[in-house]
């Protein structure tokens, strides 16, 4: 089992700090000081970030859904425009589309791109989120709905008319006339006991955030035994961000860096909007710091300084190259096999992971081969390099 490698595409804002670009269009975050370094999400941004992520070795780039970001399958098919093998693991809200809808979208974008869609499903854990497009159902029957929606998507999947008749779809015939080919593998995520039968059904890998390596054994074995019970195999990856560099006292130094442009008040207004959320996940993100700025390291390299300010993956790995690469061969030895990883600026850390991490786990033969940079032009793009694993 190989160690599969994807970067993050930041469609709601970049920059060289944790401060949110929308913090000030939002009550929860008002008071906070405006942060230097802010980037807009523009496309020519976004295309420099896919291009970098092609170049160094990474598999696939992740892009969010929601209020604050650009949509995913818009923007990433305008990115495949730019590249050339990089997949796009698009996220997207299953309560907020027909499923036999986006079965087609999904066929079409596989037909547009040949084949490089992956599907991050996003049940959502926020009531106000969801309310914002017109979703009013509570946390558990969110999930129950989305086990409904992968079951016909799935169906509509197999190329023969499809019939559904559950809680929340009722389906005469559904079908997709050019099933995708290949079918997108299905990330899904979620830590509460909603969720568990949900992944165990239908995920092709289950997307944890980054926790200590022993709450993530335990996760594991959770959704392992699950999906045992269902006569299925579920493969495993990890949410976390990412701050590597020559040295250990680099590393660390650029991660308090990123604190300078949190106060009190920024922190305790963050954490008061996160502490809304329904979602299992977040309750334990906040869990791993309790909003404290101190004791950040909980666990070797495990940074929770994202968190304090941050909603979602709230972990970053922060050490030299060759700690980076330890952590992340600890985790794989527990059963991870996909690194959905990211930094501030997203960019820029793109290339300390890219030139630093990936040689080192290649050395390791965690990767077939070392990626090699792509041929630059005069403009600076490159040729597509098909190596370093991609699937």
């Amino acid at each position: 089992m190989t160690v599969h490698l994807h970067w993050f595409l930041p469609t709601g804002g970049d920059g060289r700090t944790l401060v949110d670009r929308h913090a000030y269009a939002s009550n929860a975050i008002g008071r906070a000081r405006q942060a230097d370094g802010v980037r807009a999400p523009d496309i020519e941004y976004l295309a420099q970030i896919a291009k970098a992520a092609e170049q160094l070795g990474f598999e696939a780039v992740l892009t969010p859904t929601g209020t604050w970001c650009e949509d995913a399958w818009l923007t990433t098919v305008a990115l495949a425009q730019h590249t050339e093998r990089l997949k796009f693991l698009v996220a997207f809200r299953p309560g907020v589309v027909s499923p036999t809808l986006a079965a087609q979208m999904a066929a079409t974008y596989q037909r547009i791109t040949r084949g490089r869609l992956l599907l991050n499903v996003v049940t959502g854990g926020d009531s106000a989120e969801q309310r914002r497009f017109g979703d009013h159902l509570g946390h558990d029957q969110r999930y129950a709905r989305t086990d409904e929606f992968l079951s016909v998507v799935r169906g509509v999947w197999s190329g023969q008319p499809y019939d559904f008749d559950g809680s929340h779809y009722r389906i005469e015939g559904g079908l997709t006339a050019l099933p995708p080919d290949p079918l997108p593998e299905i990330f899904f995520g979620g830590s509460s006991a909603a969720a568990g039968p949900v992944a165990a059904r239908h995920a092709d890998v289950y997307l944890t955030w980054g926790e200590p390596p022993a709450q993530v054994r335990e996760k594991i074995d959770w959704i392992r035994s699950l999906a045992e019970r269902e006569g299925r195999t579920v493969r495993f990856g990890i949410r976390l961000h990412s701050v590597s560099r020559d040295s250990s006292a680099a590393a660390w130094s650029t991660a308090n860096r990123l604190l300078d442009d949190l106060d009190a008040d920024t922190i305790a207004a963050a954490q008061s909007a996160l502490g809304h959320s329904e979602s299992v996940g977040q309750r334990r993100m906040l869990a791993l710091h309790g909003g404290s700025r101190d004791e950040l390291e909980i666990s070797p390299n495990l940074w929770a300084g994202v968190g304090l300010v941050r909603g979602g993956a709230g972990t970053a790995l922060v050490g030299s190259h060759a700690e980076v690469a330890d952590r992340i061969e600890e985790y794989h030895a527990l059963g991870i096999e996909h690194f959905v990883l990211s930094g501030y600026p997203h960019l820029e850390e793109a290339y300390w992971f890219g030139e630093g991490v990936i040689p080192v786990l290649a050395a390791r033969g965690l990767l077939p081969q070392v990626p090699e940079p792509l041929p630059r032009t005069a403009a600076g793009g490159g040729a597509p390099l098909l190596v370093a694993g991609g699937r």
